[in-house]
């Protein structure tokens, strides 16, 4: 259940549904499996795998949304509506029309659906409306969205917005490269992408490699901007910054894991201790952030 990303939006500030109102509302639209011609499915299910559908601790909610889909690559189907397309061809002495191969298509994909394999994943989603977050663990602002188009459509509404910070991620990147250090709890790791603001495009990407280099600042004085920055806070969270303000491969060092065991008397409650630290270093990883951004950028909603 710990998160590896966080693709953050901000709550307005009268988001005021509690748990049980949001736990009855996630209920009437649960997940159901694929049916025979469904191509996807897509519902709540428990976070906690019981019979609750928010898990509410300290204030914070999760929530989960299982999505599940049949595997039916267009090439197989493109395959065997043209194997029936020659049959009729033999039949009727010429070639299927377009027409009458959309419909040889379709009736190709009502025949594989039922047969076809299902993978289904869980997203998970953290709400904090005392904080004015809603934070989806997810590796891309459109995965994201499956889960914020099916709370619009549970909820009726979710006005929720990207975040935004007075100083651009790249611009405080380059800053924090060219100056050897990050802020505040930040320190700089040994990842970190550099692409130049070029056609071509060119990038350099440094893996497991120290980057205060002076090849890393000839990078940065011929005009290459950092899209990704590997940074750890506090000696606690490892992370990956992106230009778009995206949050990736979050890794809570062992020290914030050891203490949610310490805190779990039995493996019931081990969710919950993890749940309520990690919220809690995030409480205080996202501030920060935005703090070393130069403050959060306001839109009215």
């Amino acid at each position: 259940m710990w998160f590896r990303n966080l693709q953050l939006y901000r709550l307005p500030e009268n988001w005021d549904l509690s748990a049980d109102t949001l736990a009855d509302k996630l209920a009437a639209r649960p997940f159901q499996p694929c049916g025979s011609q469904d191509m996807a499915s897509r519902g709540w299910t428990s976070p906690t795998r019981d019979d609750r559908f928010v898990l509410a601790v300290g204030g914070h909610y999760l929530i989960a949304l299982a999505v599940e889909q049949k595997l039916l690559p267009s090439s197989v189907v493109n395959q065997v509506a043209a194997d029936k397309a020659e049959l009729i061809e033999a039949e009727q002495g010429y070639k299927p029309g377009r027409k009458q191969m959309k419909e040889i298509k379709e009736a190709v994909l009502q025949e594989l659906l039922p047969r076809a394999f299902t993978r289904r994943r869980t997203m998970w989603a953290w709400i904090d409306p005392k904080g004015g977050w809603l934070a989806v663990d997810a590796a891309s602002p459109a995965r994201a969205e499956d889960v914020l188009d099916a709370l619009r459509d549970t909820l009726d509404a979710l006005p929720v917005k990207l975040l935004k910070t007075q100083q651009s991620p790249v611009s405080a990147m380059t800053g924090w490269l060219a100056g050897g250090e990050a802020p505040g709890a930040f320190t700089i790791d040994q990842d970190c992408e550099l692409r130049a603001v070029t056609d071509e495009k060119a990038a350099v990407r440094y893996v497991r490699h120290a980057l205060d280099g002076q090849d890393v600042q000839d990078h940065l004085a011929a005009g290459k901007l950092p899209t990704r920055l590997a940074l750890t806070f506090d000696d606690r969270i490892a992370l990956l910054l992106t230009e778009k303000l995206e949050i990736k491969r979050i890794a809570f060092l062992d020290v914030v894991k050891e203490e949610a065991e310490r805190q779990a008397e039995t493996a019931d409650l081990q969710m919950e201790a993890d749940f309520t630290l990690m919220t809690g270093e995030l409480s205080r990883l996202i501030p920060a952030l935005l703090e070393a951004l130069g403050g959060e950028q306001k839109d009215a909603f």
